[in-house]
């Protein structure tokens, strides 16, 4: 009766949509916190004052008292403020939680955006290894060599690397959803050039049975080095647009930057644009060395190895 009323029935006016209730109330001059004093109760000696039982003190007050799993929860909700990072300030709140000295019994979470990232960067991370493993199994099938399949997944491992290194060094945001996508795309572009490396090493190594070691991995990958450059300069200038978060309107001749959709799949672009351009370096290089490593290593392990020669011969 002090507040908003007690609802004693509905009345819909004619061409409404919605009832309006109709609540009985004190008068508004009767109303307010001070109105709680005069309310009387009733007891078995007649009517007395309410303020004879208890009395109003100001305080904070909770409307509504949550309970997860029997433990009383208090929920606190803020926004970031726009430019600002919300994992560095997640990080921050963390080291400062750390510092002080709360009661035990409290359990401090962190929910909602922070929780849903979690859950984002738990799936990317299971279909990354699954996706590892579909692709390993298929590698050994075809070539029938464990170590070379290895080498093609290391390769996309490394490439991983490089997409690490260059959001370090462009300073930019890691996003769980459409980085971490960009991770799992990048890997069928480095897996697909790789693939092309070994397989021409392990062709002209059949054609050429004649040749040291050195000589077919040079061969093979002076053949592929076009291929593997023209794949990844297409690629990484066709994205670089967005990756520098500029949209470009062919129709209408026009190139905005920052904009909505530029700005949604900058981290997309910027996962496989890094991890691709430092991927042709690994195929061009790490891969020709890893591909000479088992019989330098054989050699060397069966003293046949003369540290005066520039050539490994096949042992």
């Amino acid at each position: 009766l002090v507040t908003s009323g007690v609802k004693v029935a509905e009345y819909r006016p004619s061409g409404a949509d919605d009832a309006v209730d109709i609540r009985a109330r004190y008068p508004r001059e009767y109303r307010g916190i001070k109105a709680m004093e005069s309310i009387q109760v009733s007891t078995s000696k007649g009517l007395v004052p309410l303020s004879n039982f208890v009395s109003v003190e100001p305080a904070q007050g909770v409307d509504t008292l949550r309970r997860i799993d029997g433990f009383p929860t208090e929920r606190i909700r803020a926004q970031v403020v726009e430019g600002v990072i919300p994992d560095n300030v997640v990080a921050h709140l963390k080291v400062w939680l750390s510092e002080q000295d709360f009661d035990p019994r409290i359990d401090i979470q962190f929910r909602g955006a922070n929780e849903e990232q979690a859950e984002s960067i738990a799936f990317v991370s299971v279909a990354f290894l699954l996706s590892l493993l579909l692709m390993f199994v298929l590698l050994v099938t075809q070539f029938n060599s464990f170590y070379q399949s290895l080498l093609i997944l290391l390769a996309v491992i490394m490439s991983t690397a490089g997409v690490l290194i260059g959001l370090l060094l462009t300073d930019s945001p890691f996003s769980a959803i459409l980085t971490g996508i960009g991770i799992v795309s990048l890997a069928g572009i480095v897996v697909n050039n790789n693939i092309v490396l070994i397989d021409t090493f392990n062709y002209v190594r059949q054609r050429h049975p004649e040749l040291p070691l050195n000589s077919i991995i040079v061969r093979a990958t002076a053949q592929r080095l076009r291929p593997v450059l023209l794949t990844t300069a297409t690629t990484v200038f066709g994205l670089l647009p967005l990756a520098l978060s500029m949209s470009v309107d062919l129709i209408n001749r026009n190139i905005k930057a920052g904009g909505q959709m530029a700005v949604f799949w900058e981290p997309l672009s910027q996962a496989i644009v890094f991890g691709l351009s430092f991927a042709a370096l690994l195929t061009l290089v790490a891969t020709p060395a890893l591909l000479a490593l088992p019989s330098y290593i054989r050699g060397r392990w069966q003293g046949e190895n003369d540290p005066n020669r520039t050539q490994v011969g096949l042992g």
